[in-house]
């Protein structure tokens, strides 16, 4: 994986590499020159680019179409560009471009999104470890998914790798390829599975407190280090544990957990959406009375 020091600008960013970063990277890719290899994730790979013209850095998120399969991963680029096209703020990656590159019977066998560097890690490789950073880093969380909720967009795939902390405890928000409008009905089951709300299992409608579900299954992992159970990873035999609630709160496994926050993270985990937090509004009242 590569690092960056600080956020794109253009001369002066350096980048440090660890041996995952060995083998040979294309010079330049829709006319953008490589510098890193920054990750993969499901079908695409994340390069450090530079444009040539101005010296700005950028990630680039591209996607080769080898078979059938992979025209979902394209489609969710191109979902995740149009999504970004509507969001502005501080704590959403801003997506600035998609390129399209196209066979001779026009159908699509790349493309690429060029998106803002962020100057972070991952929430899964640096959790914070004292209360009142996680609270914070959770408040900046629900204020960026409440600018999506304003625009009526529901995010879909929160989980502690899509949120990202810089040096500074700052937070991005990113990977917008499942997001939809709220109400949408998906044809797939889409998510992650030890963050996913049982709606999305059931493939029923998705709606913010679809959003409220999976921050709260992500919270309760940064509170106590475990994951719930979610009717994606229970056998149907044993369901009644997710449909009941019957497992460990946060305050159960991490007694300095107060009680008003485990509360909190419990209630937006319930299977029946009408019984969460109606909107991340409700959720920052909540945060913001915890006592530590």
């Amino acid at each position: 994986m590569a690092w960056f020091d600080r956020a794109a600008g253009g001369p002066g960013l350096s980048i440090t590499y660890s041996r995952s970063d060995a083998g040979a990277l294309p010079k330049s890719l829709f006319g953008y020159d490589v510098i890193a290899r920054l990750g993969e994730g499901a079908a695409s790979t994340i390069y450090a680019v530079s444009d040539p013209r101005s010296g700005q850095v950028y990630a680039l998120k591209h996607v080769r179409r080898r078979s059938a399969k992979d025209t979902r991963f394209i489609v969710q680029l191109i979902n995740e560009f149009e999504v970004c096209q509507r969001l502005s703020h501080p704590g959403l990656r801003r997506v600035i471009d998609l390129k399209i590159s196209r066979s001779l019977l026009m159908r699509i066998s790349e493309a690429a999104l060029i998106m803002e560097m962020v100057d972070g890690t991952p929430l899964d490789q640096q959790k914070p470890q004292e209360l009142p950073q996680i609270i914070d880093c959770f408040m900046q969380t629900a204020r960026a998914l409440s600018a999506m909720h304003y625009q009526l967009y529901v995010h879909c795939d929160l989980k502690p790798n899509n949120i990202l902390t810089d040096a500074q405890g700052r937070v991005k928000l990113i990977d917008f390829g499942q997001a939809v409008k709220t109400g949408t009905i998906k044809e797939r089951i889409q998510g992650t599975p030890d963050f996913i709300a049982p709606e999305q299992v059931r493939l029923k409608p998705v709606t913010f407190r679809t959003d409220v579900f999976n921050f709260g299954a992500t919270l309760y992992w940064a509170l106590s280090g475990q994951k719930i159970p979610t009717l994606f990873t229970v056998p149907k035999r044993q369901r009644d544990v997710v449909l009941e609630c019957r497992f460990p709160s946060p305050r159960d496994l991490n007694p300095a957990v107060p009680r008003l926050l485990s509360d909190l993270v419990m209630q937006c985990v319930r299977v029946d959406p009408l019984h969460r937090p109606r909107d991340m509004g409700e959720i920052l009242n909540r945060l913001d009375s915890v006592n530590l």
